[in-house]
């Protein structure tokens, strides 16, 4: 079933994105003429799963989208060999013409358009008779669409602020739309979506279910500070999902759609292809990170001594995350020139998360490994998130559920904990659990400790919360000028 989104994309990429990787709005999807196209099951299948494309694309997880977010959260150190726009992340030295800023922003427009030719050409769906498509299967594949379109938004409005509105095939001559109306959209679209999607008991594999909707959804109301919502899309799943015995089970490929996962960016080496010919030509079923990380690759990063020093002793997230000199792997044991970077400096620790060594001596550009966009131990941690200044002992209890996983072999923290202190705890089991799953960045901005966290860095509180708008769209778009870009930039 892995496959089953994946294998129909070229067709559908084909007709949505334009041949042209410099003109990302010049293509109207809906001069696809509907009317020919939207005539059979297959086509609206094959709409739906255009929607998941760009989430392949190397703007965003193929690539550049791990080394924005755990470069800006200091979770990586540069290797000497790192390339300069990452080293830039690392340093907040970025700015309107950096080269792969606009690799993410064109990513999510590309998907949002994609998501618009199907949702908004619902009415001719609606016509395909029932018998070849169900009205269940007609209303599923557009909250796919919804499900999808909200996420992309969510990337945008969570780096950017407010951005333009693509509402039709096109956000040429949108002005830039406020916080607050973004986060309208992707909170309705995930609304509609937990009531037309289907379970994950009957769906297939790499489509989005209705208990990622709710998974989402509460995610966001949590990220708009609304934690009684948020609360209450949680307690609707759980206990549905469980934590794995193994945490590593999560990160390899043998172990894909276990029952922690409640959404992954699928990959599949057997088909393989590059993020580098993306959008224009392919499909991108390959992961470029064991590549990128790889101890015994390239080894463009290392794991930084602040977020090695979190870690608990006798922690086993540890082993599980990462390779230090003596760590076994398929082939042998990792040595301290292992890991050398190209200057001969040795680093503490590789990342292991991710990794293919434990079955494979060499990683290439070719890894299958699905990322885990959303999973029970971060839904856990979010909702212990959402009650610890009113309950602390119940927040104790979702974080003990997490830290006393059998692999971890940690003890259970006190019941007993202030308010205060089980924010502490929370802290520290994201930084531990969620280490290099681009989640720790936006948690330090929400909760107002960026700042501190970062201190040390070039991090500028007022300005590096957000990216810049890229350059080149200001300049293209006839609804935007300068005044509209990002403060400090």
């Amino acid at each position: 079933m892995k496959n089953k989104i994946l294998i129909s994309l070229v067709f559908i990429i084909a007709l949505v994105v334009s041949c042209d990787e410099d003109a990302l709005f010049k293509n109207n999807p809906n001069e696809l003429s509907p009317e020919t196209f939207f005539a059979t099951a297959a086509q609206v299948e094959s709409a739906a799963n255009s929607t998941y494309a760009s989430l392949q694309e190397r703007g965003l997880f193929s690539r550049h989208m791990f080394f924005m977010m755990d470069n800006m959260s200091q979770e990586n150190g540069r290797n000497q060999q790192l390339e300069a726009d990452k080293v830039e992340y690392i340093q907040f030295s970025f700015n309107p013409n950096h080269v792969s800023i606009p690799l993410y922003w064109d990513a999510c427009y590309r998907g949002i358009t994609n998501c618009n030719f199907l949702i908004n050409n619902e009415e001719k769906i609606n016509e395909i008779a029932d018998s070849e498509l169900s009205g269940a299967m007609k209303a599923k594949f557009i909250g796919e669409a919804k499900f999808m379109r909200a996420m992309y938004y969510f990337f945008l409005v969570t780096r950017f602020g407010g951005v333009p509105i693509n509402d039709s095939g096109s956000a040429e001559g949108q002005p830039r739309a406020s916080v607050d109306d973004i986060y309208n959209i992707i909170i309705q679209d995930l609304t509609d979506a937990t009531t037309s999607l289907r379970s994950r008991d009957v769906e297939d594999t790499g489509r989005a279910t209705r208990e990622a909707a709710i998974a989402f959804l509460g995610k966001v109301y949590l990220f708009r500070n609304n934690k009684a919502a948020a609360l209450a899309e949680f307690e609707k799943i759980y206990g549905v999902f469980e934590l794995e015995e193994n945490y590593f089970d999560n990160f390899t490929e043998e172990n894909e759609f276990g029952k922690e996962s409640i959404f992954e960016v699928v990959y599949d080496d057997e088909i393989g292809g590059s993020p580098w010919g993306i959008p224009s030509t392919g499909v991108a079923e390959a992961g470029f990170r064991g590549q990128e990380y790889g101890v015994l690759n390239w080894f463009n990063v290392h794991i930084s001594d602040d977020l090695l020093d979190e870690y608990e002793v006798g922690d086993g997230r540890i082993q599980d995350n990462f390779y230090q000199a003596g760590d076994d792997y398929c082939c042998g044991t990792i040595q301290e020139s292992d890991l050398a970077d190209a200057s001969g400096t040795i680093r503490r620790a590789g990342w292991k998360k991710y990794q293919n060594y434990h079955a494979e001596a060499s990683e290439d550009q070719q890894s299958g490994i699905n990322f885990k966009y959303l999973r029970y131990a971060d839904v856990l941690l979010m909702m212990a998130e959402c009650v610890y200044e009113n309950d602390p002992a119940r927040a104790v209890g979702y974080i003990n559920e997490v830290r006393t996983r059998p692999s971890t072999g940690l003890p259970p923290l006190a019941t007993t904990l202030s308010s205060s202190e089980v924010f502490d705890a929370i802290v520290h089991e994201r930084k531990c659990e969620l280490a290099g799953e681009q989640v720790r960045f936006n948690d330090i901005l929400r909760w107002g400790i960026a700042d501190t966290e970062l201190a040390g860095s070039n991090f500028q509180a007022g300005k590096h919360e957000l990216l810049p708008i890229p350059q080149a769209e200001i300049n293209n778009n006839s609804a935007l000028t300068d005044a509209d870009q990002n403060p400090g930039y």
